[in-house]
């Protein structure tokens, strides 16, 4: 095992005077990441949760990995909760180069790393590498676990380089052959984003890459996962690109919305074999409209446009319940739990993956691995084509209302199941989809707002096709 990974620290010795020095930095350097959750609150100090020495400080080169809870006041009407934790790759050098300025934290003034300029590492080629050679080596470094399938192989000298695009994690991808997406806000628990490919691999899915390694570490007194390496699928286009472009060029997209809706199915009956599935009946339903209009009243509180339109909404969830009260009930299986265009690559031989399965970030994990019907995932995959159809800065009446019926069409070839044929179910799950929406765009792009509430507009029109 190289040296690298001979030292680590706990952090009640390599801690100490390592996070008051950098306290006054990351104030100012943390709610600015794209990955901070807690923006519009000021932080009011931090906590060291474990910090492990990966390069010694006293080289050229210094390399701290960090679990760092980020307290805050609570947003208000809201009980107190313990502060996020969060997952940083501290670089830390005598001077920063001008390539790595955009990863700049500060510069520390005191402790363990004084007159030294800290910045995140993963944009640095260096320790990019080092967490490439660990996962190699199945190294342990102190509360560190770099575990891998043995089956994959992990060769050395992969050059990484730092996925630039904005995202709710960190991502580098090593050559043309791996892609390493580190978790940035660490939850306690088994992550779906590690346990359901890894349970598609067991089943020998193709629509989703088998994961090759995966760091963990204990949180709280539980395994809890932070970072996963998978295959890199090489030229591989983002659905969300590909169907701007293609609106953009005014060209058809029902085809790739046929096959997209095929792959979607082989994934869901992949995990529907893997893991369990429930019956969901009249008290189980109840729980899920009640959660429903819960989370409506609350919108319809925080975005006053909303408001109006709140009963014919109700009504879209209760009619759900009505029809459990009559006996009906549903297969609930595990789902990707966060469906959508981005969520998805197309090979350059056409083939459809499914990636990120990690689930809405903003809900509790108990919640995100609860099996639900398929229809959830189905209905956030129709409102990203309603999504793309107003984002091209083009006219296309009926496009996405075509890539709607074509993605259904796909689906149900592999399923033997239309989910138009239970259009109760997929108003619900598509209404409570648009409200989230509406909540999220008036909080972080008001410009945007009329986006999901046109959407709105039509689900409280019962008569409006849906």
């Amino acid at each position: 095992m190289s040296e690298a990974f001979t030292r680590s620290a706990s952090p009640a010795d390599a801690g100490l005077g390592l996070l008051p020095s950098l306290d006054p930095l990351l104030r100012e350097w943390l709610p600015r990441q794209r990955w901070f959750a807690g923006k519009g609150r000021p932080v009011t100090g931090f906590t060291l949760a474990a910090v492990t020495e990966l390069l010694p400080s006293d080289r050229r080169l210094g390399l701290h990995h960090l679990l760092v809870r980020a307290h805050q006041p609570p947003v208000p009407g809201a009980a107190a909760q313990p502060g996020d934790c969060y997952q940083l790759l501290i670089g830390a050098r005598e001077a920063l180069p001008p390539r790595l300025a955009p990863a700049l934290i500060g510069h520390v003034e005191q402790g363990p790393l004084a007159g030294r300029t800290v910045y995140d590492a993963l944009c640095d080629p260096r320790p990019a590498d080092v967490l490439l050679e660990a996962f190699r080596s199945q190294a342990r470094i102190g509360g560190l676990r770099f575990e891998r399938d043995t089956g994959q192989d992990i060769r050395s000298g992969l050059v990484p380089r730092p996925v630039t695009t904005e995202q709710s994690n960190s991502s580098v991808i090593y050559g043309d052959t791996f892609i390493l997406k580190l978790l940035r806000r660490i939850v306690p628990g088994v992550n779906p984003d590690l346990e359901l490919p890894l349970a598609l691999a067991r089943e020998h899915c193709p629509r989703v890459p088998p994961p090759t390694a995966w760091l963990r570490a204990d949180l709280d007194g539980e395994p809890s996962v932070l970072a996963v390496l998978q295959p890199f699928v090489q030229g591989a286009a983002d659905g969300w690109e590909l169907a701007l472009r293609e609106l953009a060029k005014g060209e058809d997209f029902c085809a790739e919305a046929r096959a997209l809706g095929r792959a979607t199915a082989e994934v869901h009956t992949a995990l529907a074999r893997a893991l369990p599935t429930v019956t969901l009946g009249r008290a189980q339903l109840r729980l899920t409209v009640d959660g429903m209009v819960e989370r409506l009243e609350a919108a319809a509180l925080a975005v006053p446009v909303l408001r109006p339109h709140v009963p014919a909404l109700r009504s879209a969830f209760t009619a759900l319940s009505d029809l459990a009260d009559e006996g009906r009930t549903w297969v609930a299986q595990r789902v990707h739990g966060d469906l959508h265009l981005g969520q998805c690559l197309r090979s350059p031989d056409g083939e459809w993956s499914l990636i990120d399965f990690e689930g809405e970030p903003s809900k509790p994990l108990p919640e995100r691995r609860l099996p639900q019907p398929a229809s959830r995932d189905i209905a956030g995959m129709l409102r990203s084509f309603d999504y793309a159809a107003h984002s091209a800065g083009v006219r296309a009446p009926g496009w996405a209302a075509a890539c709607r019926a074509a993605f259904c069409t796909g689906y149900a070839q592999v399923s033997g199941e239309d989910p138009r044929t239970d259009p109760v179910l997929l108003r619900a799950y598509e209404t409570d989809k648009a409200i989230y929406e509406v909540v999220y765009e008036a909080r972080h792009r008001p410009d945007w707002l009329t986006v999901p509430m046109a959407a709105i507009e039509r689900y409280a029109t019962p008569t409006e096709p849906f």
